[in-house]
């Protein structure tokens, strides 16, 4: 498979991209080096590898949760002009 010129400049329309003489054949050439590596991809024998997400482990690190203490309600309200009920009244956003 091979991008043509025509299809470097038809992506960069759909994306709203102002792209020059130069970058079209830059592009071409790029896009074209990407694909002749995903071919190349396509030949190695990876029937015995299982399929995964990403190619180094990843492990989330967070902290434990733990109830705290809250802020009381005078200091929470302390700063607006308007609640009612212990909630924060704002201006109607929908008609």
């Amino acid at each position: 498979m091979k991008i043509t010129r025509d299809e470097v400049v038809q992506l960069a329309r759909l994306c709203k991209l102002t792209i020059t003489e130069s970058e079209i054949e830059k592009f071409t050439h790029q896009l074209n080096n990407i694909l002749q590596y995903v071919e190349k991809l396509k030949e190695l024998d990876t029937t015995n590898v299982e399929p995964m997400k990403h190619v180094l482990p990843l492990q989330n690190v967070l902290r434990e949760d733990k109830v705290q203490p809250c802020l009381p309600p005078e200091k929470v309200f302390a700063n607006t002009t308007e609640s009612e009920d212990g909630m924060f009244r704002v201006p109607s956003v929908l008609e």
